[in-house]
C-alpha cells in the first residue's frame, strides 16, 4: 500500500507541476477550431484525438518549461517550492513525462490527419 500512495503522490505532483487544470481551460479553443474545420459538429473520434493532442502538447510544453527553468525556480523564493526544485519530482521523471507526452501529441495528431 505504501508504494501505491507514493505513486499517487508522484502523479499528483506531476499534474500540479504542469498545472493540468489549465489544460482543461484551453480545450474550448481547440474545439472551436474543430467545429470550424468540420463546418459543423465533428465526429466523436475527432473529439477524443483533439483531447489527447491537447493534453500531450500542453503537458510536454509545461514539463519542458519546468525543466529548463528549474535553476531559476530554485533561486527565486516565490518559485523554489515548485516540484523539481523542491525534489518532489526528479529530473528523470520530468524528462520521461515530456517524452511520453510528446509521443502522445504526435500520435494523436497523426490520427486526426496525416498532414498534421
Amino acid at each position: 500500500m505504501g508504494r501505491l500512495v507514493r505513486v499517487i503522490k508522484k502523479i499528483g505532483a506531476l499534474l500540479e507541476m504542469i498545472k493540468f487544470k489549465l489544460t482543461v481551460f484551453a480545450m474550448p479553443f481547440a474545439f472551436t477550431g474543430a467545429f470550424l474545420a468540420a463546418q459543423g459538429v465533428p465526429k466523436a473520434r475527432v473529439f477524443l484525438w483533439i483531447i489527447l493532442a491537447m493534453v500531450g502538447a500542453r503537458t510536454c510544453a509545461m514539463g519542458f518549461n519546468r525543466i529548463v527553468d528549474r535553476k531559476f525556480d530554485a533561486a527565486n523564493p516565490r518559485t523554489a517550492n515548485r516540484a523539481i526544485p523542491a525534489g518532489e519530482v526528479s529530473l528523470k521523471a520530468a524528462w520521461l513525462m515530456v517524452f511520453v507526452s510528446a509521443a502522445l501529441f504526435f500520435f494523436a495528431c497523426y490520427q486526426l490527419n496525416q498532414l498534421t
